[in-house]
């Protein structure tokens, strides 16, 4: 797909929303000063973004590097995704968590499990458990982007049941579930004076 030519601005011009030259004595002072505005604090914004990306960067490559380092007084190189951790700071004032949070879907096998745990339903019939069929038809509701809700359907296999078909159908929930991809979140907290408890040091802008 070929890329658009930016329009070469011309000295006593600006170019507006449509890519048309508009000489600046036509403009209204409030549009220029909104225009001026609006770019400055764009590129601020921009500047932070880069340095907040170089700041988690960092961040994760300094704590792999001394989760190395303490293994290393035991004999061992551990390598890879470090997984779920807190440190905490030698006064306790401060922590930092980070959490690996896996990315999970279900397979073609959940499909089998759907008709295993159907068929289950319509053996009990009237013996069955209201609340069982409940949570069975919640389970495999989908969001609107047509996808099943992860917990919902795991929380099937903590029903004790002893039903052949349905532990079949338990089987065949647990093989359907696969780990595509992972992702790194790094938190940090403070103390709140002499307590115990800790408030998150904030980098989301909204919540500042």
């Amino acid at each position: 797909m070929a890329t658009q030519t930016p329009t070469p601005v011309l000295d006593g011009y600006r170019v507006d929303a449509k890519g048309c030259l508009i000489p600046e004595h036509l403009i209204r002072p409030i549009d220029r000063a909104r225009d001026e505005l609006v770019k400055e604090l764009a590129h601020q914004a921009a500047s932070v973004n880069a340095r907040l990306r170089a700041f988690k960067t960092r961040v994760f490559d300094d704590i792999n590097a001394f989760v190395d380092l303490s293994g290393e007084e035991y004999g061992v190189k551990l390598g890879g995704k470090k997984g779920n951790l807190t440190l905490f700071s030698f006064d306790g004032a401060f922590k930092v968590q980070v959490a690996i949070c896996e990315h999970m879907v279900f397979d073609e096998r959940l499909q089998a499990a759907k008709h295993l745990i159907d068929a289950c339903i319509t053996d009990w019939s009237q013996g069955s458990r209201a609340e069982i069929k409940v949570l069975v038809q919640a389970a495999f509701q989908t969001d609107k982007e047509g996808k099943i809700n992860t917990g919902r359907v795991l929380a099937l296999r903590r029903l004790d049941i002893g039903d052949a078909k349905w532990l079949t159908a338990m089987k065949a929930i647990g093989e359907s579930l696969q780990v595509v991809g992972s992702k790194e979140y790094v938190r940090f907290y403070e103390r709140i004076g002499n307590t115990d408890q800790y408030r998150p040091v904030s980098l989301d802008m909204a919540a500042v």
